[in-house]
């Protein structure tokens, strides 16, 4: 998948389904948006959603209307796999 963010006018990445990476979240019709049950009352998460394609689409949850990161499987098993090893504690670190 390309990883081009669409610039607001005509965008020639998007799959047969019309999806993009940085397409507007409300543009993801159907799929069911998850965050963790860590996340806090101020809504200061991430939320992942599965698209029928495969991919999964990350939206930040504070703005649901914005953009949507659009990842491949490999990408985010890749990633999850990082957080279990804790490959990125160092950021939220005091």
């Amino acid at each position: 998948m390309d990883h081009d963010v669409y610039d607001g006018d005509v965008y020639d990445g998007a799959d047969a389904s019309g999806v993009y990476n940085g397409m507007a979240a409300t543009g993801l019709d159907g799929v069911a948006w998850q965050k963790s049950r860590h996340s806090n009352s101020q809504g200061s998460c991430v939320e992942f959603a599965r698209l029928p394609g495969g991919e999964v689409a990350v939206r930040n949850s504070r703005f649901p209307d914005g953009p949507a990161l659009v990842y491949t499987r490999a990408e985010i098993e890749a990633m999850l796999l990082g957080v279990k090893d804790g490959e990125f504690d160092h950021l939220v670190a005091g």
